[in-house]
C-alpha cells in the first residue's frame, strides 16, 4: 500500500488494535495502549486514532495556550492544560482536546494523570483530517459532557468559531477572523486580543 505524506490520515476508528473491542474500550482498557507515539481517543467505547498534529497546528496551539495562560492562570481565574493530556468525560469517553481551561471552582477534576470530569472550555484546532471528527463525534461528546464552551479554531482560515452549551446542544455565538475579539463566557477577558494574534 503507498501511503501519501503529504495528505494525513483522517481520525478514524482504530479497528485493528488489539482490545475489548469497538464500543467497549473504557479508560482502563485505553491505558492498556502501547506508547507508540500514536494519539488514541475514545468517544463512546469506539477507540479512535488521529494524525501528529502538523507545524500550522502548532503554532496556532502555542499562541493560544500563551494568551489562555496569561488571562486565566495568571488571571487568578483557573487553570490551562494542552495536549496530550487525558480528559476521561466518562469511562467510556476519553478525549486528549488541544486546549482546555478548568476554572477554580472546578480544579478538583485535575488528577496527577488526567482531567476526570469536563473542563470549562476546549479548544480544537481544526486540520482537513481532523475538521469532521472534532465537528460530529467530539463535538456531541462535549456537549453531553456539559462542556460549557466550545473553541473550533481553523488555521488555514484564521477563524475561531465559538460555541457555547444550551440545553445540552452548542450554539455559535459567532465566527471571528482578523481584527475581531472574541466573545467568551468562560474568559472574558479574551477580548482584549484581536484574532489575528493568534496565527501569526
Amino acid at each position: 500500500m503507498t501511503v501519501n505524506l503529504e495528505r494525513p490520515m483522517p481520525t478514524t476508528p482504530a479497528d485493528w488494535i488489539p482490545g475489548p473491542g469497538q464500543g467497549n474500550w473504557t479508560y482502563a482498557s485505553y491505558m492498556t495502549l502501547p506508547a507508540d507515539g500514536r494519539r488514541y481517543e475514545v468517544v463512546d467505547g469506539v477507540l479512535y486514532m488521529s494524525p501528529s498534529p502538523g507545524n500550522a497546528h502548532q503554532n496556532v496551539s502555542m499562541w493560544l495556550s500563551h494568551y489562555l495562560v496569561l488571562h486565566v492562570k495568571l488571571a487568578g481565574i483557573g487553570q490551562v492544560r494542552a495536549a496530550p493530556f487525558d480528559v476521561e468525560l466518562t469511562p467510556h469517553t476519553i478525549v486528549q482536546p488541544d486546549i482546555m481551561v478548568i476554572l477554580n471552582e472546578h480544579l478538583s477534576r485535575i488528577t496527577s494523570t488526567r482531567i476526570k470530569g469536563a473542563p470549562d472550555l476546549v479548544v480544537e484546532i481544526l486540520s482537513p483530517a481532523t475538521a469532521s471528527y472534532d465537528r460530529s463525534g467530539k463535538q456531541r461528546a462535549y456537549a453531553q459532557a456539559n462542556i460549557m464552551e466550545y473553541w473550533l479554531v481553523d488555521p488555514d482560515e484564521g477563524t475561531i468559531e465559538v460555541l457555547n452549551l444550551t440545553n445540552k446542544t452548542y450554539q455559535q455565538t459567532g465566527s471571528f477572523h482578523g481584527d475581531d475579539t472574541l466573545i467568551s463566557q468562560i474568559v472574558p477577558t479574551i477580548d482584549e486580543i484581536s484574532v489575528k494574534q493568534f496565527f501569526v
